[in-house]
């Protein structure tokens, strides 16, 4: 492999020496290198979308309506998800050539430096049209960067788990999003509470983007320590889990790529519809303060986290593909009338919310990888990246946006109508896979 004859970087050395002693991999090793790596990108990803709705609209597009100002900050959130796939094809050359500790470490770098740049960004009134082009600029930067963090750690964890335990693993890096999302809630509630509103828009927003940053840092060494020993190394190339050409990987494996990208769409346009979303709308449309809202999603959020838990339960008593078929019928069903309840008061918000959290952490706990055992080794680790990219991209790219733009001008059951047509993706995806369906376990 070209990594073996190219000089690796200070960080990559360091942590060989650190772990120069040989020791069983244990999967719950791996799992925490999984846990710590998506809590702080996904930690990154909220900090970014609560400011879309609460900060971007009037410190970038202030010469627009409420309504307009929201709509293009939430164009400019989906610019990481449609750059996100070439980060991969870009990472994928750094990879091969020079190794996974160099190829995380520029990466992370690069989300890091993206998003402490936001918070130095000026707004409108001092730079125009600039301050637009510039956040689409970072936006861009980090779904790039986001393309390179690709660790291969979740793969790993995959094939190492025990075959009856396949879905309690699966789990695991799931756990990231509602822990991250948990965090930079708190913190926007703390900032919104402890400032004056103007303080709190004039430099009070920039604070979690420099906590992001740092929380970086610190991920990326935690995340080397662990993929760049000579004990995970062996083991990756154990299991072939070795990056492949990308030209290679999407040739012979295009069909499962496809179905594993629509596979999880249900519960990743869910993934939207009850995290940015609602926030969006409550903050638009009700006399809801943005702190209580943001209290009643940690709360939700936090159940969030034992749904995942339990999805990992039911999908080893049951199958895979049968918690994310039952819970794409269940998303299908709560589009049907559950997004009216955000406009029914503190109640409705706090019963739409937590009932949200609950279906969506029993199908969100499954959706990574649902068709990664389908993948040889050899392609296994390329091409869970880029199925991970395309899905996000198609199930949860544009869902604040179109979610957004449906209710306020048709309704809030338009934007479950959105939300039904990711059910509906899912179950034909999953009925299109039945030949294969046998690997889902």
């Amino acid at each position: 492999m070209a990594a073996d004859t190219v000089p690796t970087i200070q960080d990559e050395r360091d942590a060989n020496k650190m772990h120069g002693h040989s020791h069983a991999i244990a999967p719950s090793e791996i799992a925490i290198g999984v846990i710590i790596g998506r809590t702080s990108e996904f930690f990154d990803f909220f900090v970014y979308a609560i400011a879309s709705v609460l900060i971007f609209p009037q410190l970038i597009f202030p010469y627009m309506d409420p309504l307009q100002g929201t709509l293009a900050s939430f164009a400019i959130f989906s610019l990481a998800f449609i750059a996100r796939p070439f980060g991969t094809a870009i990472f994928t050359y750094v990879d091969r050539a020079y190794g996974r500790g160099a190829k995380l470490t520029i990466a992370l770098f690069m989300l890091g430096g993206a998003t402490a740049a936001i918070s130095f960004l000026p707004g409108h009134a001092s730079i125009g049209g600039w301050a637009a082009i510039l956040l689409a600029t970072f936006r861009i930067l980090q779904g790039i960067a986001l393309g390179g963090s690709w660790d291969g750690l979740a793969s790993l964890l995959a094939v190492n788990a025990p075959a009856h335990k396949r879905g309690w693993y699966a789990m695991i890096p799931q756990l990231g999003a509602p822990l991250g999302l948990i965090v930079a809630s708190l913190l926007f509630l703390f900032l919104i509470s402890a400032l004056p509103a103007q303080d709190f828009l004039n430099w009070g927003w920039r604070y979690p983007f420099f906590v992001a940053f740092a929380i970086n840092v610190v991920a990326l060494f935690a995340r080397l320590r662990i993929v760049v020993t000579p004990e995970y190394s062996a083991l990756f190339e154990a299991r072939e889990l070795e990056v492949a050409p990308l030209s290679e990987t999407i040739r012979t494996n295009w069909k499962i790529i496809v179905f594993g990208a629509f596979a999880p769409l249900a519960s990743f346009a869910m993934f939207h519809m009850v995290t940015v979303y609602p926030l969006s709308w409550v903050y638009l449309y009700t006399d809801e303060s943005p702190a209580r809202f943001l209290m009643i999603e940690t709360i939700a959020a936090a159940i969030g986290v034992v749904a995942i838990i339990a999805s990992g339960v039911l999908a080893d008593r049951f199958g895979r593909r049968t918690v994310l078929g039952a819970t794409a019928a269940a998303i299908a069903v709560f589009s049907a009338f559950a997004p009216t309840m955000l406009d029914a008061g503190e109640s409705g918000e706090a019963m739409f919310m937590i009932a949200g959290f609950i279906i969506l952490g029993l199908a969100f706990g499954q959706a990574s990888g649902a068709l990664s055992n389908n993948f040889v080794l050899r392609h296994r680790y390329t091409a869970s990246a880029l199925t991970s990219d395309l899905a996000w991209l198609f199930g949860a790219g544009f869902a604040p946006f179109i979610a957004l733009w449906l209710s306020s001008q048709y309704g809030l059951l338009a934007a479950g109508g959105y939300l039904l047509s990711g059910a509906v993706g899912t179950l034909v995806a999953l009925w299109l896979n039945r030949n294969l369906a046998s690997t889902i376990d």
